[in-house]
């Protein structure tokens, strides 16, 4: 009986939680309606307004949005790919570094060609702010992005990323890509296509104690889902270690050239006191000038399902005509069976303190097939000639001006829809309500952009673009605010698609031109953030640089308690604290010193427990670092699911770093 009553008491409250929802959604409904509904059907109008109000929310969280918009700012390492559907180009990314704070961006920017304009993209579900990435089309359509970098404003600590993204270029959809084995964290990488894969190679990391350069390949099966880490024979001759190179497609494979490194040298540290040589180590870097085959063979027909490719590196002769001399930066891009290649810079490290850097403004274009150089020089417009008004004399001749006549047409009709002629002083461009405006454009330059290095560039239908770079003179490092365009198939001459003046740089006094009471404030502020961070303190936010829904600030929170040696149980407990992905043996080589110190004060204290030896010294601190370690590992577990699920490597804190592993390496 009290089972019965039981179930009836609560058919009864059902009812009523029912009977109130329905009531409360008439009276909305009946707020926004002029008419009389008494005739209607209450329910059934309840029900709809409340499943129409879950769609529009639904909708709404899920909403991608494109508006138009300025040019990208400024930034360095950034990613710009043609599109593979349209004619379109897509910019991601990248930072901006003004001397002072570093800014780390996760715009998605689309270039319309046809109407020189811009529009930004903003998505619910896009990768964090980062730079040094790589992405590469696909056989099938889509744009697939690995890795990159990210920092704390003042360039601390910093981290690489190890998530895997595809977008799709008609819905500008992100979609990431999880992979229980995948490439391990990376940044300076480059990726490329063949056939149902997508190359990885390449790239560096950084640790506490060096920067770590990589020449692991991966394989990526669209169709499959996934990665492939073919283990080569040790016998087998491979690339060294190296970031920053050109990587292109191959119908066999891919081709890769050049790129950068540091390899550990020994360097004089002056004399002895015995009158001796005294040796040092230290990281030599070095620009790489070699090419490489990747020979990919996928598997017979008959092979077991998910059975790998074999893969065979082969290397090649020294190209012809390479660029002399050797230069760091020089971006490829691939365009009908060559790279072409932009900019570079040369670096002579005279001594520990400076450095001669000479930078090139080359545009080359890099045969793969013949593994040649050679130098793209734009062509002036050929001026009317005394022959052209000779043959207008005679009848001969008029045939021929039309026929000459005739072919420049057909050329205009096969080129519609390609970068305009130098003749053109103004293009119709038809606006989102169709409407035809005139817009002006500049004349085109005979002189190729100034010299950088690291631009970014892209090739659409025979025209190359290209954006940013970076320049530095003397203390100075400038990041440009520009895009040009070069016709590949005429080279005649360089269009302006846009050009802005470069930001006062905020990294010295002379190189600065604000006033000298904003320098005073400047410096004010700088002090108090060094004292912070050479107090071991994190930064505590990143201001996020887009509009999206990205948490920048949470990531940003999850780099600062895991950078640095920010206490995780006790706020007030001053010893040295695992960070995340740190076993307990590199967890005791970054901090022996600190253990041990601690160790040596308990002594003077009079702690009869610990002996004087060395050896008992090291053990007594050993000892404390594992307890530590071990009391630790629940909250730095919770830290480490964080970090995966934002697909975070391992975070290190520049203040561990070497003097001869420092930034340098990671802005070549």
């Amino acid at each position: 009986m009290g089972k019965k009553e039981k179930k009836s008491k609560t058919a009864e409250q059902k009812a009523r939680v029912a009977a109130k929802q329905v009531k409360k959604a008439t009276q909305k409904e009946k707020k926004g309606k002029t008419k009389d509904v008494a005739d209607s059907d209450a329910e059934d109008v309840d029900l709809d307004a409340i499943r129409a109000e879950y769609e529009r929310q639904q909708a709404q969280f899920l909403k991608i949005t494109e508006s138009s918009c300025e040019p990208p700012s400024a930034r360095a390492s950034a990613t710009l790919i043609g599109s593979p559907t349209s004619r379109e180009l897509f910019l991601f990314g990248g930072e901006y570094y003004n001397g002072a704070l570093a800014s780390f961006y996760n715009d998605l920017f689309v270039y319309l060609i046809d109407k020189d304009e811009w529009r930004k993209v903003t998505s619910p579900n896009s990768p964090l702010p980062r730079s040094g990435h790589a992405w590469s089309r696909s056989t099938a359509g889509d744009i697939y992005l690995f890795g990159g970098e990210f920092s704390s404003p003042k360039q601390g600590t910093f981290y690489h990323y190890n998530d895997f993204w595809k977008l799709d270029p008609s819905s500008r959809e992100w979609t990431r890509i999880e992979s229980k084995k995948g490439p391990p964290a990376r940044s300076g990488h480059r990726m490329t296509f063949f056939k149902g894969y997508i190359v990885l190679f390449g790239g560096f990391q950084d640790t506490s104690q060096q920067t770590k350069y990589l020449h692991d390949i991966w394989l990526y099966d669209t169709h499959n889902y996934m990665w492939y880490n073919p283990v080569l024979p040790p016998a087998t001759q491979k690339p060294d270690p190296r970031s920053s190179f050109s990587m292109h497609p191959h119908n066999a494979g891919a081709i890769v050239y050049g790129g950068y490194s540091r390899v550990k040298a020994t360097a004089s540290a002056g004399k002895t006191k015995g009158g001796g040589q005294a040796l040092r180590s230290v990281l030599k870097p070095v620009v790489h000038v070699d090419a490489w085959f990747l020979r990919i063979t996928q598997p017979p027909t008959d092979a077991a399902p998910n059975t790998p490719p074999t893969l065979r590196w082969e290397r090649r002769k020294k190209p012809v005509n390479s660029p002399l001399p050797s230069r760091a930066g020089a971006t490829q891009v691939y365009h009908k069976g060559r790279g072409i290649a932009f900019g570079g810079v040369h670096d002579v490290e005279e001594s520990e303190e400076g450095m001669e850097s000479e930078f090139f403004d080359s545009l080359l274009a890099w045969n793969i097939e013949r593994n040649r150089f050679f130098q793209l020089t734009l062509r002036r417009p050929r001026a009317a000639g005394k022959r052209q008004v000779d043959d207008r004399s005679n009848r001969k001749g008029k045939g021929r001006l039309d026929e000459e006549e005739l072919l420049r047409n057909l050329a205009t009709l096969e080129a519609k829809g390609r970068l305009e002629t130098v003749d053109t002083i103004s293009e119709k461009v038809q606006d989102d309500s169709d409407t035809a405006v005139t817009k002006p454009m500049k004349q085109p330059l005979f002189t190729l952009p100034h010299p950088r290095f690291n631009a970014q560039l892209a090739v659409q239908d025979d025209v190359l673009y290209i954006f940013g770079g970076t320049f530095e003179h003397g203390d100075r490092e400038y990041t440009f605010d520009e895009m040009w365009a070069i016709d590949l198939g005429k080279l005649d001459g360089v269009q302006e698609i846009y050009k802005r003046e470069l930001d006062n740089w905020q990294g010295s006094e002379h190189g600065s031109d604000v006033s000298a009471s904003e320098d005073d404030e400047q410096s004010a502020d700088d002090d108090d953030d060094v004292d912070e961070e050479d107090a071991g303190v994190p930064l505590p936010t990143v201001e996020p640089q887009h509009d999206t829904d990205v948490n920048v600030t949470a990531i940003s929170e999850i780099l600062d308690d895991a950078g640095g040696d920010t206490p995780v149980v006790n706020p007030e407990d001053t010893r040295p604290h695992p960070r995340p992905f740190e076993s307990l043996r590199e967890f005791f080589t970054r901090t022996s010193t600190p253990w041990q110190d601690i160790v040596l004060e308990k002594m003077r204290s009079g702690d009869p427990s610990i002996s004087h030896s060395i050896k008992e010294v090291r053990k007594f601190a050993f000892d404390q670092a594992e307890t530590m370690w071990w009391d630790c590992r629940e909250e730095i577990t919770a830290l480490e699911d964080e970090q995966e699920a934002a697909g975070i490597g391992d975070i290190v804190s520049i203040a561990d770093r070497s003097h001869d592993a420092g930034a340098g390496a990671r802005r070549r």
